[in-house]
């Protein structure tokens, strides 16, 4: 009988650790100005592109560039109305930038190569304070978190790809598995 409570216990525990990993899988990732990327050519609309997407907490914004030609700044509201680069939140120059939003409310970027701002080169990623999602939103005051970039220099991402759904397969088959190992019928 108690070893019964103690397979119920783990398999519960399991099938918990399955719902978070859910809610973590749910993320997006955007790829700025889409297929024209983060540039000052073909005169790409930041704020229109940012308008027809839906941002919440969890997904990553990812900026893809020529370094040569181009960065990015995260910076306050006031220094992003004045195309202010003169001291940004944080710099990004990697020529293929990933931001993991972690708050709610407004993140500011804009390149801060002299004029670029300027021409438009300018973004206002929303995430709405009120409620779209179930997730869970991180105590943590970090407005952004840099995520790191993959390995492979010729990988590229869609406008808007589902993230982790390797990884949700992955997690619905151990939960399956550890049932099934504990002599539970599903």
């Amino acid at each position: 009988m108690a070893m019964a409570s103690v397979n119920r216990a783990v398999a519960l525990l399991i099938v918990m650790a399955e719902v978070v990993l859910m809610q973590l899988c749910e993320a997006d990732v955007y790829k700025v100005g889409d297929s024209a990327g983060w540039t000052t050519i073909g005169n790409v609309d930041y704020k229109q592109w940012a308008a027809t997407n839906t941002f919440k907490v969890g997904d990553i914004i990812r900026f893809e560039y020529s370094p040569q030609f181009h960065n990015v700044m995260r910076v306050t509201h006031a220094m992003y109305r004045a195309c202010n680069a003169t001291a940004p939140l944080a710099t990004f120059t990697t020529g293929n930038d990933s931001i993991n939003i972690t708050t709610k409310g407004h993140h500011f970027f804009f390149c801060g190569v002299p004029g670029h701002c300027q021409a438009g080169q300018k973004l206002d990623i929303n995430v709405p304070r009120t409620a779209v999602a179930a997730a869970p939103t991180p105590t943590n005051s970090a407005p952004a978190a840099i995520v790191p970039a993959p390995n492979s220099p010729g990988s590229s991402f869609s406008a808007k790809a589902p993230a982790g759904m390797a990884h949700h397969k992955l997690g619905l088959a151990m939960v399956a598995f550890a049932v099934f190992a504990m002599g539970f019928e599903i």
